[in-house]
């Protein structure tokens, strides 16, 4: 493994309400102790906590993989739960599935896609009906290649 490189595993246990959010505030914390931008700690806590909400909620366990390197932060969540049925539809705000047990504690506004989606520079969800979840999500830290297309403008 590069020594810039941190990777970091974590099995998250679906409908443990107590332990929902431990992960989110992991990677935060990590991020932040790597020294990382504001901005870039802000969208990754957003990303990881939304994701680990829809595990808790909706599936029987999940890994979240966390890997940063000097150029990204990637964040990846696979679930074992019910699947998406219709995943464009579940990526329009608002849209939720979430019980009302969850709405009255305040959760299920149906923003927790679309939320990690906006936060992230690249974005992808797969999810298959009686099997499971997998959201990934890419934020950009460093902009090396725009800065070696400025350079090579510049010359």
């Amino acid at each position: 493994m590069d020594e810039h490189t941190y990777r970091e595993r974590f099995t998250i246990e679906g409908r443990n309400l107590q332990a929902a959010g431990e992960v989110s505030s992991k990677i935060r914390d990590l991020l932040k102790d790597i020294g990382l931008p504001h901005d870039i700690v802000r969208r990754a806590a957003i990303v990881s906590y939304e994701a680990e909400m829809n595990c808790v909620m909706y599936a029987d366990r999940g890994v979240f993989r966390f890997v940063v390197t000097p150029h990204v932060v990637v964040l990846a969540l696979e679930d074992e739960g019910p699947g998406i049925p219709d995943v464009d539809v579940a990526m329009q705000e608002g849209y939720s599935t979430a019980p009302d047990e969850y709405r009255e504690m305040g959760f299920g506004a149906g923003m927790g896609l679309p939320n990690m989606k906006k936060n992230s520079d690249e974005f992808s969800i797969t999810s298959v009906v009686g099997h499971g979840t997998k959201v990934e999500s890419i934020i950009r830290i460093s902009a090396e290649e725009d800065d070696r297309d400025d350079t090579q403008r510049d010359h």
